[in-house]
């Protein structure tokens, strides 16, 4: 009989993991069901590019697994039965229960409004495709001078900013950071971003909390107001609320906990990967929500199911960081130097070799899903990475 396995969620890691699974098993020994609720594939790394009216490849997920394989079934998870082995979708046919022996959970996150009153009714968000269509709306609608305040200092925050002061000059742009611009950057890597926010015309509202969001306006829990024509909320994901319901163990984040081949430590016929899962890294810490995490973790998953049902050595390659990559408008990057645990190093790459290699990034993670059997070509990636950082040493710190 088949092995029967079904990957929730077609997203970096759930695209990747299904893709490497197919890669590693025969089709005679295994059944592998790709279940996502949209037909395209989502480059989310590139929202903050898509709000801003740039256009996108479009990536049918179909085309993608087309003789791979893997069945891709296109519908909505309702629920999850852990003990029962079954997930109930909901799709165009209607209901139906699919069975599995192994679940590879990778339904991701999505914006997390953290409570703040008003968000959710007069904030935007850029955490998925919708969210970022509509802000794309809402943008085309301002008229000259009208202002986009965004609300969150981390990568997105960063990243949607210095792409709307580019492409909407005309806008007036603002950013309400809880703390100092950058303040976990490198001094190098602080000198740049703030050089870049002030080039591109950004007021920076620093130690600025907000405690409110109104139709026109954010209120910061120290009392100071800024007009907002449109807010935009990046401070952060939450993971999607149906991990809640399986009774898998659960870290404190909502996230699953497993172990270092991604196996849930209280259910050992589910993985869970991606934004979903709460892996440790080096220094047994947590791993971040990101697609540098994600990657990775899909590897690993892959690479432990297909050894455990061949019966072949675990894999054993530790989870790490490198560095940090932002983009800050077409023209400019940051790349951030890290320790494996993600600290940051007194070493950053600014300016278009950043924005250059930030790119490579972002190409390499979207050829590993659109070439789901070939492998992900991480060495070649990586080695190119480095020519164009070797090139850019002029604008490295040592």
């Amino acid at each position: 009989m088949q092995h029967r396995i079904i990957v929730l969620g077609a997203g970096y890691s759930g695209a990747i993991a299904a893709g490497r699974l197919a890669k590693r098993l025969r089709r005679e020994d295994a059944a592998i069901t790709l279940v996502n609720a949209e037909p395209d594939f989502v480059e989310r790394v590139r929202m903050h590019q898509l709000a801003v009216s740039q256009e996108l490849k479009s990536r049918p997920l179909r085309e993608m697994f087309s003789g791979t394989g893997v069945e891709l079934k296109l519908a909505k998870v309702t629920t999850i039965d852990v003990d029962r082995k079954t997930v109930a979708v909901e799709s165009a046919d209607g209901s139906e229960r699919l069975s599995y022996d192994t679940l590879v959970y990778a339904l991701g996150s999505g914006w997390n409004a953290g409570g703040v009153p008003g968000v959710a009714e007069h904030g935007h968000q850029i955490a998925g495709r919708p969210g970022a269509l509509r802000l794309r709306e809402r943008l085309a609608q301002l008229a000259e001078g009208e202002t986009v305040v965004v609300v969150g200092g981390g990568l997105t925050g960063l990243e949607f900013v210095t792409e709307v002061a580019e492409a909407r000059p005309d806008l007036d742009v603002a950013l309400a950071a809880r703390g100092e611009l950058g303040d976990w950057l490198s001094a190098k890597g602080r000198a740049h971003l703030r050089k870049v926010a002030d080039g591109l015309g950004i007021t920076v509202y620093e130690n600025a909390s907000v405690a409110t969001v109104e139709a026109h306006r954010v209120t910061t829990t120290d009392g100071r107001t800024i007009p907002a024509a449109v807010t935009v909320w990046t401070t952060g994901f939450a993971v999607h609320p149906l991990a809640k319901a399986t009774g898998l163990e659960l870290a404190d984040t909502g996230r699953i906990v497993v172990d270092a081949t991604m196996r849930s430590v209280s259910h050992p016929d589910v993985y869970a990967i991606g934004d979903s899962g709460h892996a440790l890294g080096a220094g047994d810490k947590p791993l971040r929500m990101s697609c540098a995490s994600g990657a990775p973790m899909a590897w690993q998953a892959a690479d432990s199911i297909a050894a455990r049902l061949t019966g072949t050595k675990l894999p054993n390659a530790p989870l790490r960081y490198f560095n940090q990559c932002i983009s800050l408008g077409r023209k400019e990057g940051l790349i951030q130097f890290v320790t494996a645990d993600d600290r940051t190093v007194d070493r950053a790459l600014v300016g278009r070799f950043a924005a250059r290699y930030k790119e490579l990034v972002c190409k390499g993670a979207a050829w590993a899903v659109a070439n789901p059997t070939l492998g992900i070509p991480v060495r070649r990636r990586r080695l190119e990475a480095d020519r164009v950082a070797s090139k850019g040493t002029a604008g490295v710190a040592a």
